[in-house]
């Protein structure tokens, strides 16, 4: 089993900053791809960040605003929201794709941290 935990979600006033983080731990080989994806109430839940060994994407809506980054020696994945608007609010997902110590492969979620922005 892969668990993901997330934390630093919040509320915080439109224009403000929120830092996520997500911790992987359990029985892990390697970490390939790790992600952060958003569901809004009513809405389909959507990519907001990826980011695998060597490169980084960001949906349209959040390029230039926020800033996703991995420690590859903690497994760990941050989200650095910033310029934080009332549409960003969401309830915030972190994803893991890899291989586990059984050579499987496995494909974890968190259980999602609430984002709140305020006009």
């Amino acid at each position: 089993q892969v668990q993901l935990v997330e934390s630093g979600g919040g509320l915080v006033q439109a224009g403000g900053s929120l830092r996520l983080s997500c911790a992987a731990s359990g029985s892990i080989l390697r970490i390939n791809d790790m992600a952060w994806y958003r569901q809004a109430p009513g809405k389909q839940r959507e990519l907001v960040a990826s980011i695998t060994r060597g490169s980084t994407n960001y949906a349209a809506s959040v390029k230039g605003r926020f800033i996703i980054t991995r420690d590859n020696a903690k497994n760990t994945v941050s989200l650095q929201m910033n310029s934080l608007k009332p549409d960003d609010t969401a309830v915030y997902y972190c994803d893991a794709v890899g291989q586990r110590r059984n050579l499987r492969g496995y494909d974890s979620w968190g259980q999602g941290t609430q984002v709140t922005v305020s006009s």
